[in-house]
């Protein structure tokens, strides 16, 4: 099969990591850095800690915190704004994903004229200001990704982009940021990792370097998320959600995923559902839709999570890994759309026009069935009632 594998040139794991970005500047050639930092991360002090550390090394850093949760074009625009106030070589983005999604959108726009609009997918955004992520939470993966997701203030449209720009040229990963997550943020970014490896096990895109990835950090999530989430402060689980969720960005990145994604998307976009809740709403019941699709792959996942046994046959083992996913949802509260406030005339009259843009995004191509319009309306509507 025939793949091309792109990783971050720089990937540290390890506590403290963060405070390395210095060296990790330096050794690339890079001494004029902007920081996308979150506001709740800046009043925790870490700006100016990184600041502090760089300025020892003859480094000043100059800092844009107006990052909103699932970055909008309005966002990414102020902070265009507040990088071309000053003359910069490299951007760092300190935080969730939507702080690392903002900065790389700001890294590969600022030398481009358009809207960002015009770079969605299928174009691509393939150089850019070079970007070193420090990941905060243990969920996305964006560190490790050639993609990022913004949703366009205008059309209320979310929307894929992908390219080596965006791909950051480092990433430290340093599980003691993670430490301060809360429960609903540890749940739902740890769900979204297990999405990420489970797509990209499942993708049409598959490979053999991705596929190995793809089944540990799923072993690691089901064996360390529900502990993350009862005992925050517990370091060995969180050191383990926070590798998961970079390995869980390697193997989406470089497999693609596939109907989960599409669907959650247009979620996120109409009714401001957080990315990692609005797939863990999707992940029992999309699965259980797509597993006559590859039953074999599917049963290696259950077999992975520690759902089946290895003597299980495939498919007793995908009766119990849609079981387990179930079961793991409700253990972590995952809530329906009612019951996260959506309105339901509001979410039906809206499933079409979702079904549309997730078919658009393209991901749902990469899925083991593909699903037409009306069966990814169909899908919503079992997701309302599930």
């Amino acid at each position: 099969m025939d793949s091309t594998l792109l990783l971050p040139r720089i990937l540290r794991v390890s506590a403290g990591a963060r405070k390395e970005v210095g060296d990790v500047l330096k050794s690339l050639g890079l001494s004029r850095p902007f920081l996308v930092i979150d506001e709740f991360l800046k009043q925790q002090g870490h700006a100016e800690a990184l600041a502090s550390s760089l300025a020892e090394q003859g480094m000043t850093l100059r800092e844009f915190s107006g990052v909103v949760p699932d970055p909008t074009t309005e966002s990414i625009d102020a902070g265009l704004a507040a990088l071309n106030e000053g003359d910069h070589d490299a951007i760092i983005a300190l935080g969730g994903g939507s702080a690392i999604d903002t900065a790389k959108f700001i890294a590969v726009m600022a030398a481009r004229t358009g809207k960002l609009r015009d770079y969605k997918v299928p174009a691509t955004l393939d150089d850019g200001l070079p970007v070193i992520a420090i990941p905060s939470t243990a969920g996305t993966g964006s560190e490790a990704t050639r993609a990022a997701v913004a949703t366009d203030s205008e059309t209320q449209e979310k929307m894929l982009c992908m390219g080596l720009g965006l791909m950051p040229v480092a990433a430290l990963v340093d599980y003691e940021l993670s430490m301060t997550m809360p429960y609903r943020l540890t749940a739902d970014a740890g769900l979204d990792s297990l999405c990420h490896a489970l797509e990209a096990y499942v993708s049409r895109k598959a490979n053999p370097f991705t596929d190995p990835i793809a089944l540990s950090c799923m072993r690691t999530i089901v064996e360390n998320l529900p502990l993350a989430c009862a005992e925050p402060g517990n370091k060995v689980a969180r050191e383990a959600m926070m590798l998961a969720a970079t390995q869980g960005g390697i193997a989406f990145s470089n497999a693609s995923v596939t109907l989960i994604h599409g669907m959650s998307r247009p979620i996120g976009a109409h009714f401001h559902v957080p990315h990692g809740l609005s797939n863990a709403m999707l992940l029992p019941e999309v699965t259980a839709w797509s597993v006559s699709g590859a039953p074999a792959r599917y049963a290696d996942c259950a077999r992975a999570m520690a759902y089946a046994e290895t003597s299980d046959s495939d498919q007793v083992a995908i009766e119990k890994l849609v079981a387990g996913l179930r079961q793991l949802c409700a253990e972590l509260k995952v809530p329906s759309p009612g019951e996260f406030g959506i309105d339901e005339n509001r979410w039906k009259e809206l499933m079409p026009l979702m079904a549309e843009q997730a078919l658009a995004s393209g991901s749902p191509a990469n899925n083991p069935r593909i699903p037409e319009k009306e069966e990814i309306i169909a899908l919503y509507e079992k997701v309302w009632v599930a």
